[in-house]
């Protein structure tokens, strides 16, 4: 298949290429400069959202387009300014999107648009799957709202839309198993808060063989989440990551703590949510790493 992905140079999207183009796909990567980008076969950079671009000329004959474009939400402080910039970014190259495929002749069969859990909300007791109501009155999960509604609009030109609604990424280098990695490496490690939120993480890969998955199975559209099956409680998250390490596990980190370090943004590792993938396992997906000590045993001791 001819693949578009917007975002393909970020953390995902380079995974998702790589992978992509080892099943013998071609990737076309949407990008604001394709000046002084790695060559890669099978690998084409077309420009756009950039004056005097026409990517249409290079996709007219694409048969899915894959969105990860936006900004990190947990690259720094919600201020105002960030959150408007969070909102923004996913809007903005969504709507960029769905104009391209306006513009295209011959229409792209799925787009496959990322997505987050934070739609669903917080709570300790209540499991969310795909077919939970969204939050109100919560920032993440109105601009989840927002960003699929943007995705939504390909529809109308008869385009299937899949929202992959991604929980806490886990990746040896990468995002927030880094972060939370470094007060065990120093023999700090300990719960988070209250340690009774729960955690809905998965494995790095199979985030890449579940976009991949919602690319090849045409009964899948919608909300689609990524998480494993089996969600923790952050107390019993944090005792694996030890045990993994063979680190002590003992020094809580408490949630006023993190409250004044983080901000709003502290809500990413204290508001807890069991996220249930429904969807991917009705439809016959089978996890690489459905429990977290294989999943983390594979990415810290690989």
């Amino acid at each position: 298949m001819r693949i578009a992905i917007a975002g393909g140079t970020g953390f995902i999207g380079t995974k998702l290429t790589n992978h992509l183009v080892s099943l013998g796909h071609s990737v076309y990567i949407l990008t604001r400069d394709a000046t002084n980008k790695p060559a890669k076969p099978n690998v084409i950079y077309v420009e756009w959202l950039k004056d005097g671009t026409n990517p249409a000329a290079s996709l007219d004959e694409i048969d899915v387009i894959v969105n990860l474009a936006g900004e990190s939400i947990g690259a720094s402080r919600w201020t105002s300014a960030r959150k408007k910039s969070i909102l923004q970014s996913r809007i903005q190259s969504t709507r960029s999107i769905v104009n391209l495929i306006e513009k295209l002749t011959s229409k792209p069969k799925v787009l496959v648009n990322a997505s987050a859990i934070g739609y669903y909300g917080n709570s300790l007791t209540h499991p969310f799957t795909e077919e939970s109501k969204p939050a109100q009155d919560n920032f993440l999960s109105l601009v989840v709202q927002k960003w699929e509604q943007e995705a939504e609009a390909a529809t109308a030109y008869g385009v299937r839309v899949t929202y992959c609604r991604l929980g806490v990424v886990l990746d040896s280098n990468k995002g927030a198993l880094a972060r939370m990695l470094l007060p065990f490496r120093f023999f700090a490690g300990g719960p988070l808060g209250s340690g009774s939120q729960w955690f809905s993480w998965i494995h790095i890969d199979d985030v890449i063989h579940m976009f991949t998955f919602a690319i090849e199975h045409i009964e899948l559209q919608g909300p689609f989440n990524l998480t494993a099956p089996a969600p923790l409680k952050m107390d019993d998250f944090g005792k694996i990551i030890a045990r993994v390490l063979s680190k002590p596990y003992w020094l809580p980190a408490p949630s006023i703590a993190l409250k004044l370090l983080l901000g709003e943004m502290s809500t990413l590792v204290l508001d807890g949510q069991k996220v249930l993938p429904y969807k991917a396992e009705t439809a016959g997906y089978r996890f690489l790493y459905p429990s977290l000590e294989p999943a983390l045993t594979n990415l810290l001791k690989s």
